[in-house]
């Protein structure tokens, strides 16, 4: 079949076609007409997810956002929405819902959950693809009815967000609460046994008496070590006092004696070469030799027991800083020991304290998060009264119906058509006979020529 026989069989059953078309628009417009209309409003609300959080500061992580937006979109079309939605306007309380529910035989759901699966059917929440706008829109064959659910539908969404919010919040704050109670008396506890410890062992400062016993030990060593080095030196010296070059020759009053001595000496072994030893002279020269001889030896006798005398102290001294400087080690180390159980003491005091610090910082937190009644969903626009019904659209449903009908009209007519066929051109004779047309007899000749100018066919010749 080429477009000239489709336009043929067109041309015969136009008045089926054109029929068809009639039947099809008016029991459209009729079934438009007669259906229970429905009206849509609509609701828009922002989701902010961008911002930071203004009790934790948190700011949510870019690929989490899809998510967050799915799960919101969620949220709005859930049963617990609903429930509130119906708590709110106190929609039990309405008859005809009460009368519609009553006709449902066999429902097991109560009252209150079968409202909310109703306001769900008539629910329909549409995220924007570029933004973080969602759409809520409500349907219902009252249009203030519709307004009024559709922002009812929003009001309750921003509760719940709310609600998942706080809630969670509230029960940490909660628990917080009860822990707080044990760190504190833990941090108690640990504060009373170190400052028992510190009065038991009458620590003020334990790291300055710490200080001060060290330096102590400090000077107690060096005096040690100045004595032993004074006991060595007169033991030195006592072990070489016989020698003439020890330090008793170096005595200054020894070594004046002996000048005078030699003096004298000198003086009287003159006198033994003038005169005889009987004489005056040389008498008083050896008594005066003798006398300084003696001066000597009691002095020579004198510094030798000084420098034991010297020795005995030294080593006296030696012993009794010796004896101060063990106690003193024994007194630091026991003050190390007591040091590091106070530090173990204190460090259990601070852990506690860092504990319960950060346990207390939560806690604050979380009770402010509890209490908070901010949101990140803030209402674009909220729903209006819709001026005219939404369904049935009698414009759109009146074109669709030409649509279909003319469709449905080609489709009987080529049906017709098919069930009886007709030779309407020399083309179909030529397809059902099988033999070439040599003319074409018209019943009209004035009526055909306008047809074949208006599908470009030839002029037909005479027989």
């Amino acid at each position: 079949m080429d477009i000239l026989q489709f336009l043929l069989i067109l041309k015969a059953h136009k008045k089926l076609m054109l029929v068809t078309l009639t039947l099809s628009v008016a029991l459209v417009g009729v079934v438009s007409l007669v259906f229970p209309k429905t009206y849509s409003a609509t609701a828009s609300l922002v989701v902010n997810v961008n911002g930071a959080d203004p009790v934790t500061g948190q700011v949510m992580q870019s690929q989490l956002v899809s998510r967050y937006l799915t799960t919101q979109a969620d949220v709005i079309g859930s049963h617990n929405v609903a429930l509130k939605v119906v708590d709110n306007l106190k929609l039990i309380q309405d008859a005809t819902y009460r009368e519609a529910f009553q006709r449902k035989a066999g429902t097991v759901a109560s009252f209150r959950d079968w409202l909310a699966d109703q306001l769900l059917r008539n629910l329909d929440v549409k995220p924007s693809n570029e933004s973080n706008v969602f759409y809520v829109t409500f349907k219902a064959d009252d249009p203030q009815r519709a307004a009024q659910l559709a922002n009812s539908f929003v009001q309750a969404y921003i509760q719940t967000n709310l609600e998942l919010k706080t809630q969670p919040a509230s029960q940490t704050a909660a628990w917080y609460n009860t822990q707080l109670g044990a760190l504190r008396s833990n941090l108690e506890k640990s504060q009373a046994k170190l400052s028992r410890y510190r009065q038991n062992n009458e620590i003020v400062s334990l790291d300055e008496k710490l200080d001060v016993e060290s330096t102590r030990l400090a000077e107690l060593s060096s005096q040690l070590v100045a004595a032993q080095g004074q006991t060595y030196n007169s033991l030195s010296i006592q072990n070489h006092a016989g020698n003439a070059s020890a330090g008793v020759v170096n005595n200054p009053v020894i070594q004046e004696l002996k000048e005078e001595l030699a003096k004298s000496e000198t003086k009287l072994s003159q006198q033994s070469e003038r005169v005889g030893k009987n004489h005056p002279d040389y008498q008083l020269a050896k008594a005066e030799v003798d006398s300084l001889r003696n001066k000597l030896a009691s002095e020579v006798h004198t510094v030798r027991q000084s420098i034991d005398n010297d020795l005995s102290v030294s080593r006296q001294r030696e012993s009794a800083l010796h004896a101060a400087l063990t106690a003193q080690k024994a007194k630091v180390l026991e003050l190390n020991a007591e040091r590091d159980v106070g530090t173990v003491l204190a460090g259990e005091v601070e852990s506690a304290q860092r504990i319960y610090d950060q346990a207390l910082e939560r806690f604050n937190q979380t009770r402010m998060e509890s209490h908070s009644d901010q949101t990140a969903v803030s209402v674009l626009s909220a729903a209006v009264v819709p001026l005219s019904p939404s369904t049935p659209n009698l414009p759109l449903n009146t074109a669709l119906s030409v649509i279909l009908g003319t469709l449905l009209g080609i489709g009987l007519a080529l049906i017709k058509e098919m069930s009886n066929p007709r030779v309407r051109s020399g083309r179909d004779a030529l397809t059902v006979l099988g033999v070439p047309v040599l003319g074409v007899m018209a019943a009209d000749n004035k009526a055909l020529p306008p047809l074949r100018r208006r599908f470009g066919l030839p002029a037909p010749r005479p027989v």
